[in-house]
């Protein structure tokens, strides 16, 4: 049976979403000059790309979130949530590792932790609605694809 969507609460996740990769861009310094400097492994897309991406993917995981909150309660909901929470966290702090103050190799830390933390995520949302575990695929692949750059970047800087 369908549930009636809570708009208000699907339009602040998502929001609440976004601002956490806004804010986290705003906080990275000027990365579109640093990511042209840098010298980047084979299939490195151009910087202009991360721009699209990006609020495609929060959008994607944002509705993933909001179907997890329309989950009935028990505690892997509650897990699932707090997970969810958990790995935007280390999602905002990346790029202001990586470019703020360019630690290339602590940021390859940090990317390996939000791999796990974003696979574990999928997966919880996965057993709890199908939907909402598909909708984290794409944002996991693109991580998983972040973690590639950040190791060539590491190493070839």
């Amino acid at each position: 049976m369908l549930k009636k969507v809570n708009w208000f609460q699907l339009f602040a996740i998502v929001l609440i979403t976004e601002l956490a990769g806004i804010l986290s861009s705003l906080s990275s310094g000027n990365v579109g000059q640093i990511y042209t400097s840098l010298n980047k492994p084979p299939l490195s897309p151009p910087g202009w790309l991360f721009g699209v991406i990006w609020p495609i993917l929060y959008l994607l995981m944002g509705i993933a979130a909001y179907i997890i909150y329309q989950a009935p309660q028990s505690p892997k909901r509650e897990k699932a949530i707090n997970l969810y929470w958990v790995q935007l966290l280390i999602n905002f702090l990346w790029p202001i590792v990586f470019f703020r103050f360019e630690w290339f190799w602590i940021s390859v830390f940090v990317i390996l932790l939000l791999d796990v933390l974003v696979f574990l995520t999928t997966l919880l949302f996965y057993r709890i609605n199908k939907i909402a575990g598909y909708l984290m695929i794409p944002y996991l692949l693109w991580i998983l694809f972040a973690t590639y750059l950040n190791i060539g970047i590491a190493v070839l800087n």
